[in-house]
Parts: structure tokens; sequence; C-alpha cells
């Protein structure tokens, strides 16, 4: 809970910050701005992730000084875990002796911090480290507006997503205020991008395809394709909603191959179809509307496993929903 975080932080004096493995603008943003915060205070903070941060999120003030690490090899008094429903995502060996702070915004997070902060109302992390900070007494520098603005935009879809609240955009606004610039955040995540992505891009739109219904639509990505596009992690952020930009499509599927018939399966759905129930029958999770999985099988096996389920989580009207939302 918030108050515990808060006695947590006035009580010691050395935390770690970490997230998940492959980290988005929200795992970043949040991390960066948490450490911000810690030291504005007087703490000593530092990031530690397993892996390189993606390219759109290193303008980041702090980002430089991220640390990569495959174990923790530093005695912190906590180390805060970002955005993760496990305490393995992070990918750290060790984080599971240490006093851990579980701050995360999915419903279906494991409870595996000693303290867990969890709040799906939030429309990112980010959402909660603005709300730390004022309950805190802390001041929102310019360098946490930046962070934490990118947090909110990424996992808002730049505000257009159900998950974006009058609270959000009160938050958005108070972050522009104490200095973030949204054209230059905006720029760093859309227009930041190498050739790559867009060679990786054609390849997985050519295996573009409805199902019989026409109401879900599949992509997927083989390791091939990577290679030939020359692409890193990161390049096919966003691949997955491109399909809903359909009118008649409701959900999509886009499945990664990751090794030998092993798959990260990615859910994308508009209005009220729930893909994170359809994504926990595989057990994975997620948002109502943003959700994900690990799938084992050949392509067409796993595929026709995850679209079957998905059509059971289609409205029996075809519609979404009144308001046509999608995340």
């Amino acid at each position: 809970m918030l108050s515990q975080v808060v006695e947590l932080i006035e009580s010691k004096n050395n935390f770690g910050i970490t997230t998940h493995i492959k980290p988005d603008g929200d795992g970043v943003g949040s991390s960066l701005g948490l450490c911000w915060l810690l030291r504005s205070l007087g703490k000593e903070a530092e990031v530690i992730v397993h892996g390189d941060v993606p390219p759109a999120y290193r303008s980041l003030p702090g980002a430089d000084e991220i640390r990569d690490v495959k174990e923790l090899d530093r005695e912190y008094d906590a180390v805060f875990v970002i955005e993760c429903s496990d305490i393995g995502r992070p990918g750290i060996a060790g984080l599971e002796r240490a006093f851990t702070v579980n701050i995360d915004h999915h419903a279906t997070s494991e409870h595996f911090g000693t303290i867990n902060w969890i709040d799906s109302t939030a429309s990112a992390v980010g959402e909660m480290i603005y709300n730390l900070c004022k309950a805190i007494g802390g001041r929102v520098t310019k360098e946490i507006a930046e962070c934490v603005y990118m947090a909110l935009v990424t996992d808002t879809g730049s505000f257009h997503f159900p998950n974006t609240s009058d609270r959000t955009l009160k938050v958005a606004s108070e972050l522009i205020k104490a200095g973030a610039k949204p054209a230059t955040i905006g720029e760093a995540v859309y227009n930041n991008y190498p050739w790559s992505r867009i060679e990786l891009m054609r390849q997985v739109l050519d295996t573009v395809k409805r199902d019989d219904s026409g109401k879900i639509a599949m992509l997927r990505q083989t390791l091939a394709m990577k290679d030939v596009a020359g692409a890193i992690d990161g390049d096919n952020n966003g691949f997955v909603n491109i399909p809903l930009a359909a009118r008649d499509v409701l959900a999509t599927v886009y499945m990664r191959e990751v090794g030998s018939d092993q798959f990260r399966v990615s859910l994308r759905s508009k209005g009220d179809i729930n893909v994170a129930k359809v994504a926990e029958q595989f057990g994975g999770g997620g948002h109502k509307n943003a959700a994900g999985l690990r799938i084992e099988g050949s392509w067409d096996e796993a595929e026709t496993k995850i679209v079957s389920a998905l059509k059971h989580a289609l409205p029996s009207n075809g519609n979404g929903s009144s308001n046509g939302n999608h995340s």
C-alpha cells in the first residue's frame, strides 16, 4: 500500500529500482522517475535492468546511468520492482532474496513483494509514481516530470486507450507545467525508429490474415524475419495494434517466435472484449484490452487454440462496445 511505501522511504536510505526485461516506456520512465524522486529526498538510489534500454527512452534524464546487471550485486535497504507480474520478470538473479517493493498497475500481478502496492485504476505505474511524490511531500522536478510523462504517454497510447482517465490528464497537465515537453517526448517515441523497424513491419504485415468471422486478425513474426531486417527487441512495438484500425476487426493476435515451437503472444482488443481473461487461460495476463502470454506447439496449433478462446470472448452481436474505444 502507498502508506507502507512512504514509511519505508522515510525510514531507509539506500534503494535499488528495476523493471521487467525488455522494458517499455512505463517501465523505464517510472523507474527513472522514482529514482529522481528518491534522490531529491536525499536518498541513494539507482536503476538496474537486465539488458539494454530501448533507444526511444535513452534521451530520458538519468537513462545513461542505468546499470545492466544479471544478478543483484549490491546491498540495498529495499529494491523497487516496477511493472512486473512476478519476481522473475526482471531477469535478475538473487532478487527473490531481497526486501522488495512490488509497484504495479496490472490486476493480474502476483503479490510477490515484501510490500505490494497494486493500483489497477492507474493508467500507468508512472501515475502511481506521481501520486507517491505528492504523498511523500516531494517536488515534481523537471527530471521527474519528463520521465513520468514518458510513462503516461506510452502506456495510454498517447492518451487514446481506455485506461486514460480525467485523473491521467490532470497528472499529465501538472507534468507539463513542471517542465515535460510533449513534442520532444513524442518525437523520441514515435519518430525515432531505425529502418530495420520498417523492414520488419513489411515482413510481419505480409502475414496478416483474419479468421472466418473477420473479427479476429492474426500476425506472425519468425526469428528469420528479425535476422533479415537486422531488427532488435523493441523494433516491433505497436505492430499488434495495426489491424485494429480496420473497423470490423475487434481483436488481434500477434505471435512472435522465440524458439523451436515456442512463442510470445500479444493480444489486443476493442471495447469490452477482455483479452486478459483469454491470456489467463494460457498462464498469461494483463489489462482488459492489452494482454500477453507464452505458448508452445506448432504455429497453427498454437494460433488455433488462442483464436478459439478469443472467439468465445467476442460478444454475440459482434460489436466490441458502443463507444468503440480500443487499447
